[in-house]
This record gives C-alpha cells, sequence and structure tokens, in this order.
C-alpha cells in the first residue's frame, strides 16, 4: 500500500502540477475510525471509475468490506454519478465523497491506494494504465482490456510501477471453480487433450441486439452526459441509446460480444484448470456470423479451436449450457458459469479430499477480499494482470479471426500474428486523439 499523506500534507496540496487539475480537499468525517469501522490507518482508500450498473454493483462489495473507505467516485455520466455518490454518502452517513467526470482528476489524489474500473470495455486500459502510473492498485473489471496490445501496455504499466491489478474474473475465486481447477492440475483425469467452452447467445438482451437492423436514427445526447468522452478514444459516431448504456458491448468498437462478455469468464476458468494462463494458442480457427448492416457488429453463432503449443484444444461454440468442460485420457470435469456448479465423470472425482490434491490453489472469502488482501500483504491475487490478460487475448484473438475469415497463426511469446498484415492491425486498433497508450 503506498504511504497516506499526513493531514497537513494533504491539505497542504491544492492542485496536481502534472496535471494541472484542481482537486477537491477534505478531511472524511468517518476517518476517525469509530464504531465496528477499521481504523482509518488499517483503511484502504477507494476511488472508483465508472459508476453504472457493474460499478455500483461494485461499490456496494467494496462497502461490505470494513477495512475499506471509497472517497471518490467518476463517471461521465452526472445520473449514474450522483446515484454512486448518494450510494456512499448514506453507507457512511456522511457528504464526502467526492465526484469527478475526468479520471485523471481521481487518479491524481494522493490520498487513493486504489481504484476500481468498471467503465465500457474500451476505457479499461487507459483508465487502468493512469492509475498504474499514478501508483496505485486496481480491480479492473473484465475482460482485461479491449484489445490485446492495451493488455500488453496495461501488464507493463502494473509492472514497471510496482502495483497490485486484479481482473474482475470473479469466477476465479469461487471455492468450486477452484477445486475443479485443482483436480485438473492435479492429473486426476489424467493427460488433458481437450477444454470445451459452451458461451450460448439465447438470452433475451441477445435477441434484442441480433433484431436490430441497420443503424439507430441519431438521437440528441441526454443532459449531463458527456458522449464524446465517453467515445474517448473509439472513433467519433453519431449519437444514439443503442449505443451507449449497457449496448455498446455488441459494438465491436467498444466491446467483444458475449465472446468477451461473459467468455472472459469460461475461457479464464479454461486456462487456470489446463494451467496456461501465462501464454496463448499457437493457431486459432474461428467462423461466426454477423449482422454486416447492424450497428451491433458483433459475431454470433460462432465456432472456433484454438490449438496450443503443448497440443491441448480448445473448442468452442454457442451450446448449453454455459460453462467449460475439461476432457482428459482418464475422465471429464465441467465447471457451470456461473456459480461453478460442477460435473465429473467419474463422478467419484468430487467427493476427493481438496486438501489431499496435489496442487492447492488457495482459496478466499470472495474476489473483492482477495484483492484487498492482496493490496495489503503485496502478493499477487487470484487474477493477476497477466492472467486478465491472456483470458482477453484469447478471446480477441477469436473475434480477429472471424473477422479475417481464415485460419491464423500466432506466436503468444511476441504476441503477433505469424505472416498476417490484416490480422496483425487488428492487433492494437488506432486511437482518436488525443488519446494513446
Amino acid at each position: 500500500m503506498t504511504r497516506r499523506p499526513t493531514r497537513r500534507e494533504f491539505l497542504g496540496k491544492t492542485t496536481t502540477a502534472a496535471l494541472g487539475l484542481t482537486v477537491p480537499l477534505f478531511v472524511p468525517a468517518t476517518a476517525l475510525g469509530t464504531g465496528q469501522r477499521t481504523a482509518a490507518s488499517d483503511r484502504i482508500t477507494l476511488g472508483f471509475i465508472g459508476t453504472g450498473g457493474r460499478g455500483r454493483g461494485l461499490i456496494n462489495m467494496f462497502l461490505a468490506e470494513k477495512d475499506t473507505q471509497i472517497l471518490a467516485v467518476c463517471d461521465v455520466d452526472q445520473r449514474h454519478l450522483h446515484q454512486a455518490q448518494e450510494l456512499v454518502n448514506k453507507r457512511y452517513g456522511t457528504k464526502d465523497c467526492a465526484v469527478y467526470k475526468d479520471f485523471r482528476q481521481l487518479v491524481a489524489r494522493p490520498d487513493i491506494d486504489a481504484v476500481v474500473v468498471a467503465t465500457p470495455d474500451h476505457w479499461h486500459a487507459l483508465t487502468s494504465i493512469a492509475a498504474a502510473r499514478a501508483r496505485k492498485d486496481i480491480y479492473c473489471e473484465k475482460p482485461l482490456t479491449n484489445s490485446i496490445g492495451e493488455g500488453r501496455a496495461l501488464c507493463k504499466a502494473v509492472q514497471e510501477n510496482g502495483r497490485i491489478l486484479q481482473t474482475g474474473s470473479h469466477e476465479r475465486s469461487n471455492p468450486n471453480g477452484r477445486f475443479a481447477c485443482e483436480i485438473v492440475r492435479s492429473g486426476l483425469i489424467g493427460k488433458v487433450h481437450t477444454l470445451r467452452v459452451h458461451l450460448p447467445c439465447d438470452e433475451d438482451h441477445h435477441k434484442q441486439a441480433r433484431a436490430l437492423r441497420g443503424m439507430p436514427p441519431t438521437e440528441p445526447v441526454p443532459d449531463g452526459f458527456d458522449y464524446d468522452f465517453w467515445l474517448g478514444p473509439a472513433p467519433q459516431a453519431p449519437y444514439t441509446s443503442k449505443r451507449c448504456h449497457f449496448w455498446w458491448r455488441f459494438v465491436l468498437a467498444y466491446g467483444g460480444g458475449e465472446m468477451t462478455d461473459r467468455g472472459a469468464h469460461v475461457m479464464d476458468l479454461g486456462l487456470l484448470g489446463a494451467g496456461l494462463e501465462d501464454t496463448g494458442p499457437v493457431e486459432i480457427e474461428a467462423r461466426g456470423v454477423c449482422n454486416a448492416d447492424s450497428l451491433y457488429d458483433v459475431f454470433w453463432d460462432y465456432e472456433f479451436v484454438n490449438t496450443f503449443a503443448n497440443g491441448v484444444k480448445l473448442i468452442g461454440s454457442t451450446q448449453q449450457p454455459r460453462g467449460v468442460k475439461f476432457e482428459g485420457t482418464e475422465g471429464w470435469v465441467f465447471i457451470h458459469v456461473h456459480g461453478c456448479k460442477l460435473e465429473a465423470e467419474p463422478a467419484s472425482l468430487l467427493k476427493v479430499n481438496p486438501e489431499k490434491l496435489q496442487v492447492q490453489l488457495g482459496r478466499t472469502p470472495n474476489h473483492v477480499r482477495n484483492f484487498l488482501d492482496a493490496v495489503k500483504s503485496r502478493k499477487q491475487p487470484f487474477a493477476p494482470a497477466e492472467a486478465g490478460h491472456r483470458t482477453a487475448s484469447l478471446c480477441h484473438l477469436n473475434n480477429i479471426a472471424m473477422r479475417v475469415g481464415r485460419k491464423l497463426r500466432w506466436d503468444p511469446v511476441r504476441e503477433q500474428f505469424v505472416g498476417d498484415d490484416e490480422a496483425n492491425a487488428y492487433v492494437t486498433p488506432k486511437m482518436r486523439a488525443p488519446w494513446s497508450l
């Protein structure tokens, strides 16, 4: 944890010279640690970037931990911003929670130890890199970034600045999920040869997105919403409510469809269980259906085969139920996502004493708690930057293969496609000025 400035140091700093930004200054009324609150010297102070539905959900999770103090929230939508502020102030019984539209002001505050990033995917990299360079620890929602190049840049920033980063792949902290991965990595299903990933796209929001044809008419930008800032590094585009809150995940400029949405959970467990979380496939085959005339240009009805250097194949489709199946020479284990209900053959695998397994992956009360404990201990959390990056990269590789429409060779060390300039152009998409990595 970074050193908290003294009250005199804090009150004496009225601006951040590096950014030229004025920062609101105050001493929280809860700083004395009264009642059941942890004393201020032992609390991890937090700022939240992105306070839509998922952001406010995370606020509630962090508020449940007694050794945290949320000092500030940030969002380009004033409605979301003030909903988050009210949530924090109500919990603490104060009016101390500061609000920002510009994330750079929030990360510039010397009294914030860590930030939580819950923006749309196309903002994950820039906000998290800024936080790392400001020497804040980071909890960033999955997928870690919206492109492979952004992910590598974020990993580099985290390493260079000695930061702790937890990717929001919360299934990793589920005890059942970890138990299943321990079974696989301990060799109880024999030699693993296949991972089967199921990513169905049959929920109501999928059906609504698939039904959209053409480009929706331009709408007036709502009051209190800085749409240009929301677009940020993405290309300029006319405003429509169907482009933004929640629905952005079906536009490739901002997200990756179900492939990166729930795919980042399912494939993450696959890589963890197979011990492949520090590498990537060497060959990618993927095909899917894209509504070329629609605002929602992500892929549906996909099938993909990813081959790793050790011969393991990850085979994916949109079949039910959502989850990942590990197939070995002596059995299989299936993890349902979400919730991590387990199935296995032989069924006796699930009755093994976890403490007797050769590979031990550890346990935690929950994913947020694991992050906070890592911030305090400076030990890696369950979903560190490299693991989050490799999971997101796997999702992006399949989307890129579907975009170019052919089998691709991938170098997981150099993180470049072999002999394919068109595919490599998608590794790090261009950012709209003035934004850059």
